[in-house]
Parts: C-alpha cells; structure tokens; sequence
C-alpha cells in the first residue's frame, strides 16, 4: 500500500545536499599542479637573471681591473724619454699567444739594451701581474718603430692584457705612440 504523494519520495534527505557542478569550494588537484609549475618557472627565471648579472659584473670587474693595470704599464713608458722606450730581448716570448698576436712585429724595438736580468716593468716584453681584485692577469707589451714618409721616427707602445689562465681571452687592447718631441 502506498502512502503519501510522489512529490515527498523525490524530495532529498533532510541535512543532504545535492550535487551541484557549478559549486566549486576550492582549487582541484589540477589547477593546484599548474599552479605550482607557473610559480617555479617565474622562480627559475629569476635565478636565471641574477645568475646572469653575476657573470656581468664579474666580467666588468676583471675588464676595468685589467685596464687599470694597462694604463699604469702605459704611464711608465709616458714617464721615460723616447730613446728609453724599448723591451729587454730575453723577455720577448717566442711562442703564442706573444707571437700570433697583430702588434706582434719581429723587429720589437730592443735597443739599447735594458739592464738585466732583473728587467724593470717598462723593458719586461711579457709578464704575469697581480690585479687589485687579486686576481692574476698577463701583460703583454708590443713596441715597435716606424717612420712616417718625411716624419720623425715614431714607436708604437701597444699593450694587451689577457686571463692569465686562459690566455685567448683578452680583456684589455691599449695602443700609443710616442716620437721624439714627447722626452
């Protein structure tokens, strides 16, 4: 026997609530995955660009370092009369990365002859220096004569700086001539 209306047989338990696909109390599995991985790319590329500001400013470190060190090589050449300019001929490497350098003449100016065998800096064709930031850094130095056509003799001072530990990088190129009006 059957008692009551068909509306009461559909109606829900008291304290059930029906299922609603539109009704979202919070984020689901996925949308917590794609979350996390947009935040670790965002993450990730802001490691990227302090890694690469590191690696800048090292290098800009080491280049204004090594171009300190060519202007002090420069100023003693400035410091010394012309006929002084020259390079101790022991002190000239014969291999590269000395010789495959483009200032690298076989007639370097070596006369007269430097006082030796403890060359001062400004005869020393090749050397190994020590930088403020401690680092080690290797000089090189290039002098060569020429005379322009109805000029006076004029030598070229050019001094690279290079890593000392990887010699073909070169961070620092400085080049000037001095003639005979300068001392």
């Amino acid at each position: 026997m059957y008692c009551g209306s068909s509306t009461s047989a559909r109606r829900p338990r008291a304290g059930v609530r029906p299922l609603r696909l539109s009704d979202q109390q919070g984020f689901g599995l996925i949308e917590l995955l794609i979350a996390m991985v947009v935040l670790n790319i965002g993450i990730l590329a802001i490691v990227a660009a302090f890694n690469a500001g590191i690696i800048t400013l090292s290098r800009a470190s080491r280049v204004t370092t090594a171009a300190v060190l060519a202007d002090q090589q420069m100023e003693l050449y400035r410091a010394i009369t012309h006929d002084s300019i020259r390079l101790a001929s022991a002190t000239i490497p014969g291999t590269a990365p000395y010789t495959s350098d483009p200032a690298y003449s076989a007639t370097q100016v070596t006369t007269p002859t430097c006082a030796g065998p403890s060359y001062p800096d400004e005869c020393n064709a090749s050397r190994t220096v020590t930088g403020a930031d401690n680092k080690s850094y290797r000089m090189d130095v290039y002098i060569v004569e020429s005379t322009p056509s109805g000029g006076r003799p004029v030598k070229l001072v050019t001094i690279v700086v290079r890593d000392a530990t990887n010699t073909s990088r070169v961070y620092v190129r400085q080049a000037s001539s001095f003639d005979e009006s300068t001392g």
